[in-house]
């Protein structure tokens, strides 16, 4: 009776890796989903941006704020909208990807998948999107009807509050950009099915994006820099994760080469 073949173990194993992100468990609808998700999240994301063009709201005073929404109440609703409610679809990417890295390295993948994906999923309990809040429309409403100078000087200042909190980096900024970066990294273990260029590009763009988080006021060309690198990084990983069940079948020789002993 003889044992097995030397390295039968590491073609097996990687057979098994190169199968896992395009094939089992029915990965293959999280893949495409995810990938979708994540470009129409860059989509909705410059739709908001158009949206801010036509009709910039102030950054800056509670009472220029209040009358500003109030003379552009629909604009201002849906902008604020389409900057909150896409923040769940990083989620399903971060998600996705994990579960094609995991076969490559599972803690790294882990680490990564908690780093990118928890700050997005906070990011919708949090009233404010650096652009305004929602709750910014009641106070608008309030200050309009408001029957004194007062009533009024008391809902500005309520106004001033919420938009000091716009004008504060948020930790989950930072974290959510260390995501990426962590991702990327794990992402050099998974070539065999993700492009070449989309580790590099994940670190980049996560390495600028913490800086760039850090420094949003003091210098806030890093951080318009590291939105167009944040929007390309999520299409190409839609573009990747879409394609990943075809990346794969076609590339197991090749990673069973690569794990040869």
């Amino acid at each position: 009776m003889t044992g097995p073949q030397p390295g039968a173990w590491h073609l097996a194993a990687a057979r098994g890796a190169m199968a896992d992100p395009g094939n089992r468990h029915g990965w293959q609808r999280l893949y495409v989903l995810a990938g979708a998700s994540s470009i129409l999240f860059v989509l909705l994301l410059i739709l908001a941006l158009v949206l801010d063009f036509l009709a910039p709201p102030p950054v800056h005073g509670g009472a220029a704020t209040l009358e500003f929404i109030a003379a552009n109440k629909a604009n201002y609703v849906a902008e604020q909208i389409l900057w909150i409610l896409p923040n769940i679809l990083p989620v399903l990417v971060f998600a996705a990807l994990f579960a094609a890295l995991s076969v490559f390295d599972k803690s790294l993948a882990l680490v990564a998948l908690i780093f990118g994906a928890l700050p997005w999923a906070l990011l919708l309990a949090v009233p404010v999107t650096s652009r305004g809040s929602l709750n910014l429309v009641y106070l608008s409403d309030r200050f309009v009807a408001a029957g004194s100078d007062e009533e009024r000087r008391a809902y500005s200042i309520a106004a001033e509050a919420i938009i000091a909190e716009n004008n504060t980096p948020a930790v989950a900024g930072v974290l959510s950009a260390f995501g990426i970066f962590l991702m990327g990294l794990a992402m050099l273990k998974g070539t065999a099915v993700f492009p070449r260029y989309l580790p590099w590009l994940g670190i980049v763009t996560g390495a600028l994006g913490v800086a760039s988080e850090i420094l949003r006021h003091a210098v806030p060309g890093f951080y318009w820099g590291y939105g167009v690198l944040l929007w390309a990084w999520f299409i190409a990983a839609g573009i990747a994760l879409i394609r990943l069940p075809r990346r794969a079948a076609r590339q197991p020789e090749q990673a069973i080469r690569d794990l040869r002993p």
